[in-house]
């Protein structure tokens, strides 16, 4: 007795000492109630006994609100019963329901009787959408809804889900309902908050659902970890696994950081100091018996990222010490507690991953198997090199007895996979699953859902190995921009992914993942292009009768509001006689058009009912409702019979235009007009909203309310009075569309069209511009109209404008939500636009000086005019006496050699530049041509006699006195004749010397000299006297000592002295005469010695054994040559190093397998005659593992290397125009320059 007595101490003792440790591992792992047996429901007769009950578990322990108990039952007990379990983190409720049946109805058939509950109807009216956002933002998601009946005591439970799991209130959601509305509150995105959310609305009648996607977008660093669970809970470490985010816009991730923090208190603590590589890390250095949070960090190139959501608590206890005891019922509250013992081998570990690896060694840990027995336990790791042969066992001598061990020793750059296997002094466990990261997932197909949408669906990967879930990603095609579809896990193997561009075209692909990483990407899915896949019709509606005489029907249906996607061709009928209820079809060829007359197979007198099918490309729609009954009578009414097709166009703010088609039957005589009435929806009020009748089927309806909606109907008026109201139209909400533009009315500047112009707000891929005129689609373009269309602009031109097209012009937009404008064009408008088209098609050149006429020597007339601004282009003819002639280049004039009394008449010359003209006419007839004639003939008859022997002596004297410059020109033998050419004269001279010399002169050349560069100019008759001008870049250029302004009678020259970058630019010289300025340009920009435009980095580096390629583009006149060094020795070509230099502009050099010895500085070298430039580039090579070398580059300026050989420019050949026939210099002959200082033959001009 005493020994057993001894004994139940040292039990009692270890359960006092093990119940503590208990109450802090359950104080860790708090949780709310759960029911693990439900109430049960009962069927019983009366005065029968009855129990029912239910167990609830979690901590603090639940408390329980309900335990019935009837020793005998009652009808009256018949009912639900309701058990309500709460404790401070929640309540669950379970209920079970008591039939109580009568002894009387023992024999009987008894029926349960039914529980009827109050309906509720709950009709949503606005709902949340796919919604994105960023990690950090706050997102509320509202839904809107009617609640009908809405009983106070009776309100609708909204219960919000997340892919499928039950949202609760947390510091990270907040959820509000009541008052028709109901909100769910993410405080604060993390991308464990990316999925599927669902709202409930549950009744006991049913419940009301929707359901929208929400995607968490990251920053450029990495988005935070998600799901951070704890495995493995021990004495002194847990193991702490978490699922990686997508990072595929945001880089790779080189790691992650571990943090804890013990429970009360706030310090976060970092557990590992290099970045853990996968998605599992054991934490060691926890004190016993404490209570921890975890979260996780991800790393990459740009930083660290946001840290996960924090762990639930867990404390660092042995959980097998618990597993072992074993209490034994003594009796009474005496409990003996024991270590249960298991003497057989232990299980095989699991879960083994590497939690770190490099390129010779990797860190293995795993979970240890379920163990009982007291004998010692340890651990045996295999390893299998991938394609080599069999397991080898790593730990031979050594045990191992922590889930946690590093290889070391292994061959860099192949793939092992590792095992590890439990044994203790009865045996050994088998081998764990090997490790590894999951296959490529299969077949990605993508398929059309809407036109934002695409659903992809793929098949699961042959080896999931612990599979989490996948990553989605899309691409535009022939880019490589991918980017990820969603930043959290996917479960599944079908996805939506949202907020894709109509009409792009797309590729996807997807990848696996479990704890130890990514798999590879599966291949990717065909192209497709998003747009809204293609459904059935929806059921056509509001089905009316238009007429009837008795034997026919006439009847009319509006289109399905939605089209599936494809045009709405065909129409199916059926009719039903309503005494008969039997559906018959009308027809069995299709019909295309929403009219159609039912004839045969009606009884006059009986009433019929109509039902219409809508089919498009896939297939047949459902039908629409059964129209009201119609009674097959004729109509005999003397007012018109309704309108239809009533439809709304160019909603704005305030105005809407209403148009319809008018009444098939007109009544006992034609239609005069039209009223439309107006209703706001919801109302059954009508107002009309014209006074007066209107004689067309359009009114544009003003005075709205804006945002308001608003049905209407038209009424056709004869002579009889007002017939039937059309079926009313749809509701127009009165509010402009976003972006809503009208049309532009104007003139084209270049054509001189008169045009409509219209850009839509809205364009979809099957969008087409319908124009119309008085609301009626314009069909006939024989008149000149012409309508192009590009893009989301549309335009209606007017080729031949008349006043028959005064009037309304409208444009309507398909396919969009009623993108329409309209515009009017009065009398008034149209008569200027002519007048401006006019003016466009037919310009006018405008003239400085009208034609006029000039003798010159030998008799010879000149006739000549002005013309401002016209173009190189230009072209012209002259007539005398209705003769042409060619006109020669340069001033706009006609030299008459033999001018005679035959050539009495009107001269007319004629311009034409593009489309622009002009015209100018002389008349010389009567005294005026006799005037011009006596002068022509007296040059004539002084011409000949100075050729036939007169000699010319030029005298020049200056008059001091008088300052007065004189000719004397003495005639041998008889006549002496003084001729005063001072002032007026003189200036007369010399402006006619400068029309010549400017006429003639040639284009600038250059020539080289001792000391720098001449510019010449080439001309018949050069002196300093005419007025000259040497520009740079619109600079005028002053005469100095570097610029030396001179000439001789053959050309004008401009000598440089010591040219330097400062004096590139373009050249300008300028004769200026009285009647206009001759100019000649050169450009000495210096474009022509070689350069390198661009292309090759400052630094470059790359790994050892790789292909490096320099490639730039150079240019220069001649093609320069290009030689490459490397560290200012020249490199010699080889097999390894190959140069080429492709159409005289791409320049590369080609290092085939760079070795360290091929870093250093390599140079380009690109020159021709003129000169050229060198630049540096720097290259590093690093071996294979190494980390890529962090070269700064430093900037090095191109460097300009000097000719090598004297410039040589050839000179330029000078030709005068042909009219002028001046005379040049011969081809080679040298221009030498005038010496400083030099003068020109003519006399210097007197003051």
């Amino acid at each position: 007795m005493i020994q057993q007595h001894n004994e139940l101490f040292v039990f009692f003792h270890q359960v006092e000492k093990k119940m503590p440790e208990k109450y802090i591992r359950e104080e860790s792992m708090i949780r709310g109630p759960k029911f693990v047996v439900r109430l049960r429901s009962h069927t019983v007769y009366e005065n029968s006994a009855i129990k029912i009950f239910c167990t609830v578990e979690g901590y603090p322990t639940p408390q329980v609100i309900c335990y019935v108990c009837f020793c005998r039952c009652a009808t009256d007990d018949t009912a639900m019963y309701t058990a309500v379990a709460s404790n401070t983190h929640g309540q669950v409720s379970s209920q079970a329901s008591i039939i109580v049946k009568n002894l009387f109805w023992c024999f009987s058939d008894a029926i349960l009787p039914e529980i009827k509950y109050t309906k509720i109807n709950i009709t949503y009216t606005e709902t949340f959408d796919v919604t994105f956002g960023k990690e950090g933002d706050k997102v509320t998601l509202t839904c809107k809804m009617i609640i009908n009946p809405n009983l106070a005591n009776l309100q609708p439970e909204a219960l919000w889900y997340r892919d499928e799991y039950l949202l609760k209130e947390s510091k990270w959601v907040k959820m509000e309902s009541g008052g028709g509305v109901a909100k769910l509150m993410l405080t604060q995105l993390a991308k464990d908050d990316e999925g599927l959310y669902t709202l409930r609305m549950v009744t006991k009648g049913g419940d009301a659902v929707h359901s929208a996607y929400v995607f968490v977008d990251v920053p450029q660093t990495p988005g935070a970890p998600m799901d951070i669970k704890i495995h493995d809970a021990n004495r002194d470490y847990v193991i702490v696994s978490w699922k990686p985010p997508n990072t595929t816009t945001e880089g790779p991730i080189i790691g992650y950081f571990v943090d804890r923090c013990e429970v009360g208190t706030e310090n976060w603590v970092q557990c590992n100091d290099s970045p853990a590589k996968i998605c599992k890390y054991p934490v060691q250095g926890l004190f016993e018996g404490h209570s921890y949070y975890f979260r996780v960090r991800a790393v990459n190139s740009r930083g660290t990222g946001r840290p996960s959501r924090m762990s639930e608590p867990i404390a660092a206890l042995d959980p097998t010490e618990f597993e072992r005891l074993h209490a034994t019922k003594l009796g009474g509250r005496l409990d003996v507690v024991t270590y249960y013992d298991d003497l057989e081998a232990p299980g095989p570990p699991s879960k083994v991953c590497a939690s770190e690896t490099d390129r010779t060694y990797v860190v293995l840990s795993w979970v240890p198997p379920v163990y009982h027995s007291k004998a010692p336990m340890w651990y045996y790791i295999e390893k299998l090199q991938v394609g080599a042969g069999s397991w080898q066992r790593v730990n031979t001598k050594v045990p191992i007895r922590s889930p946690r061990y590093a290889v070391f020793d292994l061959l860099e750059g192949k793939n092992y996979q590792f095992r590890v296997l439990s044994a203790n002094m009865y045996g050994v466990s088998e081998p764990s699953e090997p490790t590894s990261v999951p296959s490529a997932p299969g077949q990605v197909v993508a398929t059309r859902e809407t036109d934002t949408s695409v659903l992809i669906q793929w098949a699961p990967p042959k080896d999931p190995n612990n599979l989490i879930g996948y990553y989605i990603d899309s691409c535009v095609k022939g880019s490589k921009d991918w980017t990820s579809a969603n930043h959290k896990p996917h479960k599944q193997t079908r996805f939506v992914v949202h907020g894709l561009t109509t009409g792009e075209t797309y590729v996807f692909r997807v990848q696996a993942i479990n704890e130890l990483g990514l798999s590879d990407e599966s291949q990717e899915s065909a192209p497709l292009s998003v747009r809204a896949a293609l459904k059935l019709p929806s059921s056509p509606y509001d089905v009316s009768l238009l007429y009837c005489d008795g034997e026919s029907m006439v009847i009319n249906w509006k289109q399905p509001i939605h089209s599936g996607g494809a045009e709405v061709t065909d129409y199916y009928i059926d009719k039903c006689n309503v005494a008969k209820k039997t559906w018959k079809e009308v027809n069995i060829p299709p019909i295309k058009e929403r009219l159609h007359k039912v004839i045969g197979g009606l009884t006059a007198g009986s009433v019929y009912q109509f039902r219409v099918y809508g089919a498009n490309l896939i297939g047949l729609g459902d039908a629409s409702t059964p129209s009201a009954p119609f009674k097959c009578e004729a109509w005999t009414m003397p007012e018109p019979g309704p309108a239809y097709d009533v439809t709304f166009t160019e909603v704005r703010d305030d105005s809407v235009v209403v148009e319809w088609k008018a009444p098939v039957y007109s009544g006992a005589s034609a239609i005069t007009g039209y009223f439309v009435e107006k209703s706001k929806k919801g109302s059954n009020a009508w107002s009309k909203v014209n006074e007066s009748s209107v004689n067309h089927c359009y009114l544009k309806v003003k005075g709205l309310e804006t945002g308001e909606s608003y049905l209407f109907r038209v009424q056709a008026e004869n002579a009889q009075g007002i017939g039937v109201a059309s079926t009313p139209s749809d509701p127009a909400c009165i509010k402009a569309l976003p972006g809503a533009q009208e049309i532009k009315c104007g003139v084209d500047e270049e054509s001189g069209d008169i045009y409509l112009s219209f850009e839509s707000c809205q364009m979809t891929e099957k969008s087409k511009y319908v124009w119309k005129k008085s609301y009626q689609e314009i069909t006939d373009f024989s008149k000149g109209i012409v309508v192009k269309t590009s893009g989301s602009h549309s335009t209606l031109l007017f080729k031949n404008p008349d006043k028959e097209d005064l009037g309304t012009y409208s444009v309507s937009v398909t396919h969009t939500d009623g993108a329409s404008a309209s515009y009017k064009i009065s009398a008034e408008e149209l008569e200027k636009m002519l007048a401006l088209s006019y003016d466009i098609r037919n310009p006018i050149i405008p003239l400085k000086t009208e034609l006029a006429y000039k003798i010159l020597e030998r008799g010879r007339m000149r006739f000549w005019l002005q013309a401002e601004g016209i173009s190189s282009a230009v072209t012209y003819k002259f007539f005398a006496n209705n003769k042409d002639h060619d006109a020669a280049t340069g001033i706009i004039e006609m030299v008459m050699d033999h001018f005679t009394d035959d050539s009495e008449g009107t001269f007319t010359v004629q311009i034409q530049d593009g489309r622009a003209k002009a015209q100018s006419s002389l008349v010389l007839i009567g005294d005026a041509f006799k005037a011009a004639l006596a002068e022509a003939e007296y040059q004539r008859r002084e011409y000949i006699r100075v050729k036939e022997g007169t000699a010319l002596i030029l005298i020049t004297q200056v008059a001091c006195f008088c300052e007065m410059l004189q000719f004397f020109i003495l005639i041998l033998g008889q006549d002496v004749s003084q001729i005063d050419i001072s002032g007026k004269a003189f200036d007369d001279i010399i402006n006619e010397l400068s029309r010549i010399a400017g006429s003639s002169a040639a284009e600038l050349s250059i020539q080289c000299t001792a000391e720098g560069i001449m510019l010449q100019c080439h001309m018949k008759y050069y002196t300093e006297e005419m007025k000259i001008h040497w520009k740079q870049k619109d600079s005028k250029i002053s005469a100095s000592e570097r610029m030396r302004i001179g000439g001789n009678p053959a050309m004008a020259t401009l000598e440089i002295v010591e040219p330097t970058d400062k004096d590139k630019g373009m050249y300008t010289f300028e004769i200026v005469d009285p009647e206009k300025t001759h100019s000649r340009i050169l450009d000495l920009s210096g474009e022509h010695r070689g350069k390198v435009i661009g292309g090759l980095p400052d630094v470059v580096t790359i790994m050892e054994k790789k292909t490096l390629s320099l490639t730039c583009t150079v240019c220069g006149d001649p093609k320069p040559l290009v030689s490459w060094s490397k560290n200012e020795q020249e490199l010699e070509l080889s097999d390894q190093y190959v140069i080429a230099l492709d159409s005289g502009k791409f320049a590369s050099l080609t290092i085939k397998g760079v070795s360290l010895e091929d870093s250093g500085k390599y140079t380009m070298t690109v020159l021709n005659k003129y000169g050229g430039e060198s630049v540096d580039i720097i290259v590093s090579v690093y071996k294979h593992g190494d980390k890529i070398p962090d070269v700064k580059p430093t900037p090095l300026p191109k460097r300009i290397m000097p000719p090598t050989v004297p410039i040589e420019i050839p000179t330029v050949k000078s030709a005068a125009p042909a009219a002028a026939k001046s005379p040049a210099p011969p081809q080679n002959a040298k221009s030498s320059a005038p010496p400083r200082g030099m003068k020109s033959p003519t006399p210097t001009r007197k003051k």
